[in-house]
């Protein structure tokens, strides 16, 4: 019971001497996840005023946040998430699981008529340690966010995706390479170092 324990107190060491967690904290945000999503737009300049966006695996909201900060409410935001996520403005939020269709009814009927501008997704499995489970796991949910695009995305829209390094992510990426224009793949400082993590930004959807 030992070693679990010190693992544990490990982690916690780790996020309070975390820069970006402290930066958070002081800055009011829900997450360091924030600092991700600001230095991929900074880069891509992803976000205007009046867009439609959807937030795959948004708890606990800090790129919804980030997004609604940034536009000044001027914007529509649907979030999911399986966890519960705090109020926030111009977001609209749908709790259950997004491999679930009763799930993705309810983003279609929140959708209606309209097409998303943007479809961001910071999913992730629940880590086991065992990279031979984990990385089928995460790049199966990538592939998901993926096809949501063809459901939901509108024509010249854009895409961002969490994603791990490794078995399946070079078919991914040439999946995504024959739906958008311009696909490139991008490591935000706020990733930690030791992290396979990475995030594909897909521009100008074809499809």
């Amino acid at each position: 019971m030992s070693k679990p324990r010190r693992s544990s107190g490990s982690w916690r060491e780790r996020q309070e001497r975390d820069p970006f967690v402290v930066r958070a904290r002081a800055e009011g945000w829900r997450s360091r996840a924030v600092y991700k999503l600001e230095q991929i737009d900074k880069k891509e300049r992803l976000l205007k005023p009046g867009m439609v966006v959807i937030d795959l695996g948004a708890a606990p909201g800090s790129w919804s946040q980030y997004i609604t900060e940034k536009l000044q409410g001027r914007v529509r935001i649907i979030a999911l998430d399986l966890l519960e996520m705090d109020a926030l403005p111009s977001v609209e939020f749908i709790q259950g699981d997004f491999r679930e269709d009763d799930v993705l009814e309810n983003l279609a009927a929140a959708l209606g008529e309209t097409r998303a501008d943007l479809v961001i997704s910071d999913m992730a499995p629940n880590i086991s340690g065992n990279k031979s489970v984990d990385q089928p796991r995460s790049m199966y949910l990538a592939e998901l966010a993926l096809d949501l695009c063809g459901r939901a995305l509108k024509h010249g829209g854009n895409f961002v995706c969490k994603m791990f390094q490794g078995e399946g992510s070079d078919a991914f990426i040439a999946s995504a390479r024959q739906r958008f224009e311009r696909v490139r793949v991008m490591k935000p400082e706020a990733s930690r170092p030791g992290s396979r993590e990475v995030y594909l930004v897909a521009r100008n959807y074809q499809l």
